[in-house]
C-alpha cells in the first residue's frame, strides 16, 4: 500500500511539474509577443508622425470663374487629392492679391498668385505697405501671365494713347490686373486719373466691352482665356499691342515682366499681337508640413503631361523655379532636387 502511495505521489508531481513548464513557456511566448508587437505599433506611430500630417483638408483659392486660374484649380485639386489622400477643393476668389491674404488669414493653404504679387507681399510693398506676408513661400511657378489689354473692332481704340477719356476696366483695387494695369499706363505716360477706371473681374470685364458699357478692359491671364474667348465668339476682339520700347521700359523698372507675345488665331486675331506677361505660381506658407507640400509639388509636376488646359504645355518641374522672386517651400525643394 506505501509502495501504491508512493507510486501515486511520484506520477503526481511529475504531472505537476509537466503543467507548470508548459505554462511558464505560454507566459513567455505572450509576453515575448506582447513585446514584440508593442515595439512594432511604436515604431510605426513613431514613423508615422514622423511622414505624416494630420491634415484632413486643403483649400485651394483660384480666381474668377472666367479665368485661367480657375479652370486649372479643379484639376489641380484632384490630382493633390489623389496624390496625398488630403481632400482638396479648388475655390472661387479674387485671384493673386487676395488669395495671399487668404493664406495669411488662414482661409486657405494654397493659392495661384502672380509672381509680381508674390514679391510685393514678400516685401511689403504696393498693396502689401506695411502688411508683409513673411512666411509666403513658393510650391513652384507655372506658366506666363500675359497682359491682355483688351477692346472691340468698334472701339476704335488700337494704342494706349487711346485710353484717354475712356472707360477702361482694371480689375479690383489691390489686385494683380490692377498693379499691371497702373504699370503698363505709367511707361505710356498716363494715369489712373487718365481714364474712367472700372473696377470689373474678368467675367463683368468682357460683358461690359460686349454691350458697350465699357472700351476696354485689362486682363491678366494665361491665354487662352475663357472670357476673352467667350468675347470673341459674338464679338470682333482687338488686343492693343505693347511696342517693343515700352516692353523694355517696363522691365527696366519692373524686372519681374518678360516679353511675351499672343499668337495669331488666338481669339480670331488674324496676326500675333506684342504685350507682356508676368508668371503665375502656386504659393503656400511656410508652416505647411514638408511632406503636404512635397506631395502638392509632385501632385502637380508628376502629371503636368495630362493637363488638358493650353498652359499645362508650359508646366514643367526643369523650369517651375525660374523666376519666383521668392523662397522655396523645403518640401516642394526636396522634389525638386530628385528630379
Amino acid at each position: 500500500m506505501k509502495k501504491n502511495n508512493l507510486l501515486f505521489f511520484a506520477i503526481l508531481s511529475l504531472l505537476l511539474l509537466v503543467l507548470a513548464a508548459c505554462s511558464g513557456g505560454e507566459e513567455t511566448t505572450e509576453t515575448a509577443s506582447t513585446t514584440d508587437n508593442s515595439t512594432t505599433e511604436g515604431t510605426t506611430e513613431e514613423t508615422a508622425e514622423e511622414t505624416t500630417s494630420d491634415i484632413k483638408f486643403l483649400s485651394l483659392v483660384t480666381g474668377g470663374t472666367q479665368g485661367t486660374y480657375y479652370a486649372l484649380g479643379g484639376t489641380f485639386a484632384d490630382l493633390i487629392t489623389d496624390e496625398t489622400g488630403i481632400k482638396t477643393t479648388a475655390e472661387v476668389s479674387q485671384a493673386s492679391a487676395a488669395n495671399v491674404n487668404a493664406l495669411k488669414d488662414g482661409n486657405a493653404e494654397i493659392a495661384f498668385v502672380q509672381t509680381d504679387i508674390a514679391y510685393y507681399a514678400k516685401n511689403g510693398q504696393l498693396m502689401f505697405e506695411g502688411a508683409a506676408v513673411e512666411d509666403l513661400v513658393a510650391i513652384g511657378g507655372l506658366y506666363p501671365e500675359t497682359v491682355h489689354l483688351v477692346t472691340t473692332a468698334n472701339s476704335g481704340i488700337t494704342s494706349f494713347d487711346d485710353l484717354k477719356g475712356k472707360k477702361v476696366s482694371v480689375g479690383a483695387p489691390g489686385s494683380g490686373t490692377y498693379a499691371n494695369a497702373e504699370q503698363l499706363l505709367e511707361v505710356h505716360g498716363l494715369t489712373m486719373e487718365d481714364i474712367e477706371a472700372q473696377n470689373l473681374d474678368f467675367g463683368e470685364s468682357t460683358d461690359g466691352l460686349q454691350t458697350g458699357q465699357i472700351d476696354a478692359a485689362f486682363i491678366t491671364a494665361g491665354y487662352p482665356t475663357a472670357a476673352v474667348e467667350a468675347l470673341g465668339a459674338t464679338t470682333d476682339v482687338v488686343i492693343v499691342p505693347v511696342a517693343a520700347d515700352k516692353a523694355e521700359s517696363l522691365i527696366s523698372k519692373y524686372p519681374y515682366y518678360a516679353v511675351d507675345t499672343i499668337p495669331a488665331g488666338t481669339y480670331g486675331l488674324e496676326s500675333e499681337v506684342p504685350t507682356v506677361s508676368v508668371l503665375a505660381m502656386i504659393a503656400v506658407k511656410a508652416d505647411l508640413p514638408e511632406d503636404v507640400a512635397y506631395g502638392i509639388t509632385k501632385a502637380i509636376y508628376d502629371n503636368a503631361g495630362s493637363i488638358s488646359h493650353a498652359k499645362g504645355a508650359f508646366i514643367k518641374a526643369e523650369t517651375a523655379l525660374d523666376g519666383i522672386g521668392i523662397e522655396v517651400h523645403p518640401g516642394a525643394q526636396k522634389y525638386f532636387d530628385e528630379q
